[in-house]
């Protein structure tokens, strides 16, 4: 058991519905296996479960939980800032998918 830091820059959704919601009315959350921390008040991407940068999106609140079935979980409560236009989206995602996507290499 342990918290696991998410990088900085990358809210990546799983669930397209989680996603549809935040992108419909503004307002948001997704749910995380394990224990994960993502600091308030940040600004992030965001990601759909197929890796492309949809929006900008601020935490708002980040809970980290054993539920009834005893599993690790975080619940992340987000409020939509924008929007990406179409072509933040394609150098967002190419970015993405360059540092934290794509294949690792070794060094």
């Amino acid at each position: 058991m342990g918290f696991q830091t998410e990088f900085n820059s990358v809210c990546k959704f799983k669930s397209e519905q989680e996603l549809y919601e935040l992108l419909e009315y503004g307002r948001g959350k997704m749910v995380k296996q394990g224990f994960r921390v993502f600091p308030t008040g940040q600004k992030v991407i965001a990601y759909t479960p197929d890796n492309v940068a949809v929006a900008i999106v601020k935490i708002v609140g980040c809970i980290a939980e054993i539920n009834f079935q005893n599993q690790e979980v975080t619940e992340v409560e987000m409020i939509l800032e924008r929007k990406l236009t179409e072509e933040e989206s394609r150098i967002q995602t190419k970015l993405a998918y360059e540092m934290f996507f794509g294949e690792q290499t070794k060094s």
